[in-house]
């Protein structure tokens, strides 16, 4: 017999009530895993949550006959098991490293800093000359695993003689982790000078990509760590210092973000622990140390798939739709949590441009057409380091420039390799110092 329109009206309202109390009880949670920045996996809030929620129920029901006091419990007991799933893990809590590479050796060296890398070496090949001063290869993350796309990118520079080395920053790939505490832009640029000192070469040559150009920048500032190198590339590099990170501009021409086709494979965002614990320490309100979710845990969580468009943000608009697998499953590797670290710590900084202004060490900077990079940290660059020689501005490439696609792996090695054996630029000099103001006011 259906429902009379009064007996609809109290269900409809019961339901609404039943649902605001559930939701209640998980805002509730969430301000809890805030408040105790995710204490014990989650479990301190869930308690509390819980407890209150029962006791609540309990004395709201004291007068009501048995039947009628247990139905208030639904809502708690629903949003007990909705916040009980950002309490479990769902993946390994001890830190799975990638496995070996099937076409390169996997070395670990400790450091004097403490840390301990991993190492990559590619002797120069092929029958053209052989450089003598090595190549040190510092990727972007800031603490992530070197791709295969930027591998296959350094046995390119191997082939044209250069002899190269690589390592994976501190907690990155394969690299062992460090106290969260640890992970500072200025640990990195120690960490620079330790690699440096233990490959025993004598001065070495860097190229640093994106947060890698960071590290090497901020070398550049420091005299000790630049006495050790000899030539350095700054590609598509991030904010330098504080002030630099707080500047607001424009960007390279259209990138291919919110075109390209959506990102396959499974995302640890859509699984509520790590969609919570990400997000929330994405927005500043936990730290990256954060009790909620370990470091090793993290990483063993966050997947390709969950970099989404920052990934399709690399490329320029018209290869939207054909942009290359950059990593397998199997090797590729983020720590959230230790990145989220070191960019604080950059924004925290001083500037370094006083410092930056005493570097003799011979430089280049790279510029991608595409960039998804605010162009000020480039020209910052190279308006506060006056021995950026040259200028190689890049078309037809975004941020990620030795991408596999058409000549670009060439074209980057080749740029590269000019300025290292100190030979004439394959491409214009361009922006020069002089050229900043107009640079950034045509918005290329």
């Amino acid at each position: 017999m259906p429902l009379s329109a009064p007996r609809l009206v109290r269900s409809t309202g019961r339901l609404f009530l039943a649902l605001a109390a559930v939701a209640a009880l998980v805002a509730v949670f969430l301000a809890l895993v805030v408040l105790t920045d995710g204490a014990g996996s989650g479990l301190a809030a869930w308690s509390t949550t819980v407890g209150a929620g029962t006791v609540l129920v309990t004395w709201r029901g004291r007068r009501r006959p048995r039947p009628a006091r247990l139905a208030p419990f639904l809502p708690v007991v629903v949003a007990a098991a909705l916040t009980a799933t950002v309490c479990v893990p769902t993946v390994p809590t001890a830190r799975r490293y990638p496995p070996a590479l099937p076409f390169v050796a996997t070395q670990h060296w400790s450091l004097a800093t403490g840390s301990r890398v991993a190492v990559y070496h590619y002797p120069p090949a092929g029958p053209g000359v052989r450089h003598p001063v090595p190549l040190v290869y510092l990727n972007g993350g800031p603490v992530r695993g070197i791709s295969v796309l930027d591998h296959r990118f350094l046995r390119l520079l191997a082939r044209r003689g250069h002899d190269v080395y690589a390592y994976e920053q501190a907690g990155g790939g394969r690299s062992d982790l460090l106290p969260m505490g640890q992970y500072t832009i200025s640990r990195s640029v120690r960490d620079l000078a330790a690699f440096v000192d233990r490959l025993g070469r004598g001065r070495v040559d860097v190229l640093g990509f994106s947060s890698g150009g960071v590290v090497l920048t901020r070398a550049l500032a420091d005299p000790g760590t630049a006495a050790r190198l000899h030539r350095a590339v700054i590609a598509e590099p991030g904010p330098m210092d504080g002030p630099t990170a707080r500047i607001t501009g424009h960007k390279g021409r259209e990138s291919a973000r919110d075109l390209a086709p959506a990102v396959t494979g499974p995302r640890s965002t859509h699984v509520p622990r790590y969609a919570v614990a990400f997000g929330l320490m994405r927005l500043g309100l936990l730290t990256p140390d954060t009790g909620l979710v370990g470091q090793a845990e993290g990483d063993n969580a966050f997947t390709a798939a969950d970099l989404g468009s920052d990934t399709a943000s690399a490329y320029c608009a018209r290869d939207a739709h054909r942009i290359p697998a950059e990593d397998t499953a199997r090797n590729f590797s983020f720590s959230p949590a230790a990145s989220l670290r070191i960019q604080q710590t950059v924004r925290d900084s001083p500037a370094i441009a006083p410092r930056l202004r005493r570097s003799r060490i011979p430089a280049m900077l790279m510029i991608a057409e595409c960039s998804s990079q605010v162009r000020q940290w480039a020209t910052a660059v190279l308006a506060g380091d006056p021995a950026v020689r040259r200028t190689q501005y890049m078309p037809g490439v975004g941020h990620h420039m030795w991408n596999g696609l058409d000549d670009n792996d060439d074209r980057a090695a080749a740029v590269v390799t000019a300025f290292l054996q100190d030979e004439p630029a394959p491409l214009p000099n361009h922006p020069t110092r002089d050229e900043i103001p107009a640079f950034l006011r045509d918005h290329e």
